[in-house]
């Protein structure tokens, strides 16, 4: 399981848009077209941050290179 992390983004640390939560699970998650995948090559496309909520799972996505994220003890 990911370790949780707080998110730093334009100096502003994130809270989650559901629960006011501060603490995420980070991943990279591939933004896939239909048009690449049926030419096989879905590897190819951009990827974002994925910042899954620790509390209630929410999922918030950023394509943003600048989002600072910063492990946490929980």
């Amino acid at each position: 399981m990911a370790k949780p992390v707080r998110a730093l983004l334009g100096g502003i640390w994130f809270r989650c848009h559901v629960c006011e939560c501060e603490i995420f699970r980070d991943r990279e998650v591939k933004l896939n077209s239909s048009g690449m995948e049926f030419l096989k090559l879905g590897w190819a496309d951009e990827s974002a941050t994925g910042l899954i909520c620790w509390d209630c799972g929410y999922v918030h996505l950023f394509v943003n290179r600048d989002i600072e994220l910063y492990r946490v003890k929980r």
